[in-house]
Formats: C-alpha cells, structure tokens, sequence
C-alpha cells in the first residue's frame, strides 16, 4: 500500500465533519472562488440560517437532476466543496442573496438528515501539491494562450478575469478559476471538480477551452455573415429609395424592369370593369410607396394576384342545343326520364330567353343515383367549364365570403376560388352536399349563400378578399343533397327542386350492362372477347350483393369480378375466355350479404306488412301485435323514433273510439296490455306512415281475425280516422314489388303519384286507395268483424259513464259521455 493511502487512512477521522448542507441546481462551486447566487428554496434558506449560527461553513453539493424539488442522497454527486458564508441579502420573495467562498474540496459522506435541512457528514479533501516541471509550466502557459484566445472571441468579459488568469501561479487554483468562470455545463464542471491532481485538472480545462474556442469561432463567423447580409438589404434599400427619388424628380414614375411596370401592364392589358380598375389603380400607387419588404407590400401583392387572375370578362360561348343535349344526357345516363326532361326544358327557355336570370337546379335524391353526374352532363351540353364545391362540414361564413386581406394568409372565399379555377366568367358550379352545411360561433354559410343564389342580388356579389362587386348572374349554379329537409328553408326556397328516386332492379341492370361494366373492363383490362357476364349473375348481384339506391356498390362490385377475371386470364394459360354466371358468384365473391326476405304469405293473427322508405330504397317492415291480460298499457318496441311512437298511441285512440263498430269490447283499454313491435329493432326507425299498418295489426290481434298475407300498406292515420298521403310511394312499391305482395293500400292523395311508378311494378300490383282506415281493413282483414250493438247503461242516472252489458263475464267500458 502507498505512503499516499496510509496517510489518508490514518487522517480519516480527523478529516471528517458535520455540516448544514445546500444542494445547487445547475451550479458548482469551486475552492478558492468567490460565487454571488440566489437562495429560493425553503430547506436551504434554513441550511443556510444554521451555518451561520454554527460557524459561516456549510457544504455546497451539486443535484444530478435539475428538476428534484427535495433531493435525497442518492440525488446528488459525491463531490462538493466546503464554503464560508461572506454576505447574506434577504430578498423580498422570502428568498436570499448570497456571496460565498469555496474553500475545500470534501466528499460526501452520507446524509445524516434530511428535514427540516440537509445536514452530511463530509470528508475534507487535502489540496494536492503539483511539481514545478516542465511539463506543469508547458501546460499552464498552453491554458493562459486558449484563455487569451477565448477572451478576444468572447462577449462580455471582464478584463480583470484575463489579469487573474496570467496572475495564477498554481495550476490548481488556474484550473478552478478559468472553470468557475467560463459558461460550461454543470455536469463539465463537476468533473473538474472531481479530479484531485492539479495538472490532469488543467488538462482537462485545456481540452474544454479548445472546444469553446471552436464553437465561438464558429458563432463569430455565423455573426459577421449575418450582417454582411444585412448590409446588403439595407444597401439594396437605400439604392431603390434613392432610385425612386430620381425617378420622382426626372417625371419618370416606373422602372421598365420593375415590377410596378409589370402591374400596370395587366391592369392595362385587362378588360375590367371602370370601378375594378379604378381600385387596382389605388393599389398599384400604394405598392409603390411600400419600402422593400414590407408586409404590407407583400399583401397588395397577394390581391393584385388574386383580382388579375380573375376572369372579369372572359366568358366560354355557350351553345343552347336541346337536341344535342338529349343525345348528351342519354348517351351518360339510363332512364331518369323526369329529371332529363326538365333539363332539356330548362335549355329550351334558355334558348328562347337568353337573358333569363335565376334558374337554380337543386339535384335531389340518394346516394348514388347520379347528381353530381347530371351537372358534368349538363355543364358539356352547354359548353360550360364546370367547377365543383364540396360544401359538406363547412361552418365558416368565410369559407363563401373569404376573410378580409389585412388578416395573415386571407384569400377569397369557395366561389370565388371555384371562377378563377374555372377561368370563365359564366361556369357551371356544382355546390355539391348543400343539406350538410353546419353552423357555428364563426357564422352560417347557408346565410352567406342566400345571396349568392339570389339573382336579384348576386350580380354584385362582393367577397369580402375583394371588396369589389363580382357579377354571378352568368354563373349557372347546380346544387345536390341528399335529404331535402336539412336544407334552411330560405335558401330551399331560392332554388327548382328536381327529385331523383332510387333505381329498380331492372334499371339498376341496363346501367350495369350499358355504363358500368364496359367503363370497368376497360379499366381493367379486359373485353367483351375475353369476359362474359349473363344477366342471370347481373341481378344476382344488383338482389344479393348490394342494398343502395344508387349505382356506386355495384360498380365496385363488377371492379372486383372484373379483377378476378383478370386474374384467371394472366395465371391459368389455357384459359382465353371466362364467364360468369349466378352459380359462379359465391366462388367469386364469397357468401351474398343481402337476402331478400321472404314474407309470410299465409294470413296471420296481428302480423302486417308495411311499407317503408330508407336512404337505400324501399323496404318492407313488419308489423307485429300481440294482446295481453293486463290494466291497459301500451309498450312500442322496435328501435323506435318519436314519431312512430305517436302513431301507436295515435292508433289506440282511434280504435277505442270505434271499438263497438269493430266488434272491439270497449274496456280493452283497461283490462289489456298491447305490445307493438317491429322486427329488426337494430334499425332506427321514424316516420308516421305505418299508421295503417298499426292500426290494421292491432283490431286484427283484438278481433282475433287474420290478415292477409300478400297485402301490403302504407300511409298515417288521424285520430278520426283518416288516411293521410305519405312519400317515397315509387320506392316503396319496388319493395312490394320485390317482397312478391299482391296488393298494396295507399292514401286517396297519393292515387296522382301512381303515374311515376314504374311500369312492370304498376302491372304487378293491384292498388287499392283508401281515405278511411275502414277501406284499409276490408281489404287487409280476412273478413270484416261484426259490430257490437249499441246499449244503454243501467245505471246512467248515478254516474256519468255509460256501461255496456257484460258478456262472457267480462265488463264493458263506456264509448261516449252524456251530456
């Protein structure tokens, strides 16, 4: 073992102290140093009150982690330094200023407390003596020429700190001092703090102010680069302002070559209306006030883009041909023989009155079945360029008006943005999903719209980017939606309405085999040489693996049997040419999704079919009744919406005022429960017209007579009785038509709607139109019940009920009241 190590074996004891201790966050004290820093924390202001009462010294230790708010031993390094406490400065936060000397190194022993303050046992480390060698001296001259180096590079030093520096005639204390005063890490600093040989701490030192000299060199270069580049702006600056004055003094206003020059030669150029040139004018003078750079130079840039990019007089030559567009709208699309037609009337008045103004067409109808379409149809048979707007999720007012161009990155609003892209005065824009407009704290579109529908108003639509009247007479807007209802009614009320249904099967064929599959095989890569599909695996598709009212599934569904086929005629050789039948779909497609279901034919007791309307169609929906022994409750299951809900109670109530005329006893309401469900009850359901299909289900389940299984109904029922029209009557009469019913019970009013029904359907069905539920349940029920008679109640003097004689042991309730 060394002399060195007996030695400190021998002074352990002596060496070791009991100290208040202060943890530092980011700081670390050097012996021989005098240190100013602030005291916040509560557990070192306390440390610090008891070194002063003890005798000034207290151990200052560094945390390893800068955000422990109370460290444990296990936080802080082992090495610190033992200080006396110079000057104390109570701060008005409860905090302390202090000035304190390093005055020997000493390791940490262990903490001996650690509330209400820190107090460590510490070991005092002997300051090692270094040699007076020549390599002592090489190093210490090396650190005085880094330090001189690092001076000249670095800001803010204070002369003083060199002269103590070239002073040092120790290489320890040199090493402490140039370390306690240049900015470095913590955790650098700690290691310094750590070595004990005075000559591998000034080494260590070295290496560390090479790298500083380094990095400031760097900085100084990325400094004098900077404002080389800024003198150069500032240059180029003052050379145009003066370019301008002499300029201004000579008489001539504009540089050719400047981009002033180039403005006003658009503006010139530009066949723009007298108040828009008079505007751009102002602009382009105030453009040439603008010093170089400026923000607001930037933004009259921007709106000088924008407002000569803007067709003001440009207009496509619109060509108004109806038989042209016949053949236009047949050649794109199967049937829609309504919509079609009034298209072409549509053209024919704007051939016969060019200047008419105000004809908005409002597409309406499901998904699928062709609106966004008809507008490119209609935007080509009238040589129009078309823009589209997609209006679905828009709650911003500015998205239609644009923001003001004084806030950063404004632009014009979607209408103006839809023209400029059309490059055209007078295009077709489609405004496309006009029922989803939202609304919310930064305004309503719908309301910002109303005036660009109205052509009373729109010929001097101005967007607020603009702030110039754009002329949208000439524009012909074409909007869709899907559900008509969520439209405001005030902007409803500005546009032609033009319904389109859903498709039946066979129509939903002639498209398939006319427009999508010969669109998909040649997507795809095949032909009519070389893939065959029968109509048989057509319908078999349109009934088995699709449920929509439009078109878009089953084109997805002939893309994949066109990439099957595709697939067969790449990897098996022999094979030339496929067909596809309806016995090969399952093996192409998989199990079918969709199955018809098969209705009860055969009459039954307090089971109806109804008929609905969905977004994908018509469908049948069930109706289901039973009677109960109870005390008259009514319970309507079924997924059912409010509505529908009524139309049960609704239902009740007439049939309790016509319980003697249906052969009903009249005190049903009291002594039985009557549960009305409707199958698929994870189907939402609403609407009022099941009314006759309720009703019909419960005198059917009350009378104990079946109904008719190959009748289906539809329509809403009053509290006297009458039928009232419903909607949707060409697609739920599909549903009929497909569910194999044989009669179909509609409202009086709807008996003008029949004419829309397609063909094969109307020939199918025989329609029975009623005003009265009465008409309904003589042609749904298999036999009309009998009425009850009327009787007199024995005791109408005492009561103001009238009862009805019992029969069977049951009691009648009474069906009027006296007067």
């Amino acid at each position: 073992m060394s002399e060195e190590k007996i030695l400190e074996e021998t002074n352990y004891e002596n060496n070791r102290r009991i100290l208040p201790a202060m943890a530092l966050r980011g700081l670390t004290v050097f012996p021989g140093m005098v240190i100013h820093f602030d005291v916040g924390r509560q557990a070192s202001v306390k440390a610090l009150t008891a070194a002063m009462e003890e005798g000034d010294t207290i151990f200052l230790v560094t945390q390893k982690v800068l955000s422990v708010e109370e460290p444990k031993e296990n936080d802080l390094y082992t090495m610190g330094t033992i200080a006396a406490v110079r000057q104390i400065l109570r701060l008005p936060n409860e905090g302390v200023r202090l000035m304190a000397e390093g005055l020997d190194r000493a390791k940490l022993c262990q903490i001996t407390q650690e509330r209400p303050y820190l107090i460590a046992e510490v070991e005092k480390l002997e300051s090692q003596t270094a040699s007076n060698g020549i390599r002592t001296q090489a190093v210490m001259r090396q650190t005085m020429d880094l330090f001189d180096r690092y001076v000249e590079q670095a800001p803010k030093m204070a002369p003083e700190v060199l002269l103590n520096v070239l002073a040092a005639q120790e290489p320890g204390y040199l090493a402490d001092f140039i370390a306690q005063n240049i900015p470095l890490r913590y955790e650098e600093k700690q290691e310094i703090l750590e070595i004990l040989s005075p000559v591998r701490r000034l080494e260590m030192v070295n290496a560390m102010l090479k790298k500083e000299n380094e990095v400031l060199a760097l900085e100084n270069d990325l400094n004098e680069k900077l404002a080389a580049h800024m003198q150069e702006v500032q240059k180029d600056f003052f050379l145009r302002e003066q370019m301008k004055v002499i300029q201004a003094e000579l008489g001539d206003g504009m540089d050719v070559d400047s981009e002033i020059f180039e403005y006003a030669k658009k503006i010139e150029k530009a066949k723009l209306p007298q108040e828009v040139r008079e505007k751009l004018d102002k602009e382009l003078k105030r453009l040439a006030k603008q010093s170089f750079g400026s923000p607001e130079g930037s933004v009259i840039r921007t709106y000088l883009d924008v407002c000569l990019d803007l067709p003001w007089s440009k207009k496509s030559k619109e060509r108004v041909n109806v038989e042209a567009a016949r053949k236009v709208l047949d050649a794109d699309h199967f049937g829609m023989e309504k919509v079609k037609e009034r298209i072409l009337e549509f053209l024919a008045v704007k051939k016969l009155a060019p200047d008419l103004k105000g004809q908005i067409l409002c597409l309406a109808g499901p998904p699928g079945v062709g609106k966004t379409s008809i507008a490119a149809s209609l935007a080509k048979a009238l040589n129009r360029k078309m823009a589209r707007i997609s209006l679905g999720g828009i709650h911003d007012e500015a998205e239609i008006r644009g923001h003001r161009k004084t806030y950063i990155g404004a632009m014009p609003g979607q209408i103006i943005k839809a023209i400029e892209k059309a490059g055209t005065a007078n295009p077709l824009i489609l405004l496309d999903e006009v029922d989803k407009l939202g609304a919310d704290h930064k305004g309503d579109p719908s309301s910002a719209l109303l005036e660009v529908l109205d052509s009373e108003q729109n010929a001097t639509f101005r967007d607020n980017f603009l702030e110039l009247p754009f002329d949208l007479s000439e524009v012909l807007f074409v909007t869709t939606a899907n559900d008509v209802g969520m439209i405001p009614r005030p902007l409803l009320d500005r546009m032609e309405l033009i319904e389109l249904s859903s498709y039946t099967d066979e129509e939903k064929l002639q498209i398939a085999r006319r427009h999508l599959l010969p669109r998909e095989m040649k997507r795809h890569g095949v032909n009519g040489r070389n893939l065959r599909i029968s109509d048989e695996a057509l319908r078999a598709v349109i009934a088995g693996y699709t449920l929509e009212s439009g078109v878009r599934q089953l084109e997805r569904v002939l893309a994949k049997l066109c990439r099957k086929a595709a697939t067969r005629l790449v990897t098996e050789e022999e094979t030339k040419r496929v067909t596809i039948d309806e016995e090969d779909l399952e093996k192409l497609l998989g199990i079918r999704p969709y199955h018809r279901e098969k209705f009860q034919h055969s009459p039954q007791v307090g089971i109806v079919n109804g008929l609905a309307w969905t977004s994908v169609g018509g469908e049948m929906l069930e109706v289901e009744v039973n009677v109960l022994p109870g005390s008259g409750k009514v319970e309507s299951t079924g997924n059912l919406g409010d509505v529908m809900r009524e139309s049960c109670h609704s239902a009740v109530s007439y049939i309790r005022s016509a319980a003697e005329r249906l052969g009903i006893p009249a005190d049903f309401y009291q002594n039985k429960d009557i549960h009305i469900h409707f199958p698929e009850a994870a189907t939402p359901k609403d609407g009022p017209s099941a009314g006759v299909t309720i009703t019909t289900a419960i005198v059917s389940a009350l009378t104990g007579i079946p109904v008719k299984g190959d009748v289906a109904m539809t329509g809403e029922v009053t509290l006297r009785g009458r039928v009232l029209a419903i909607g949707g009557l060409r697609e739920k009469t599909m549903a009929a038509f497909r569910a194999g019913m044989k009669t179909v019970c509609i409202p009086k009013e709807n008996e003008k709607d029949l004419e829309e029904i397609d063909q094969t359907v109307r020939a199918a069905l025989r329609f029975v139109v009623a005003e009265q539920v009465d008409a309904v349940l003589n042609e749904a029920l298999v036999t009309m019940p009998k009425p009850r008679p009327k009787q007199s109640a024995p005791n109408e003097g005492k009561s103001a009920l009238s009862v009805l004689p019992a029969e069977a042991g049951e009691v009648r309730s009474p069906d009027y009241m006296p007067s």
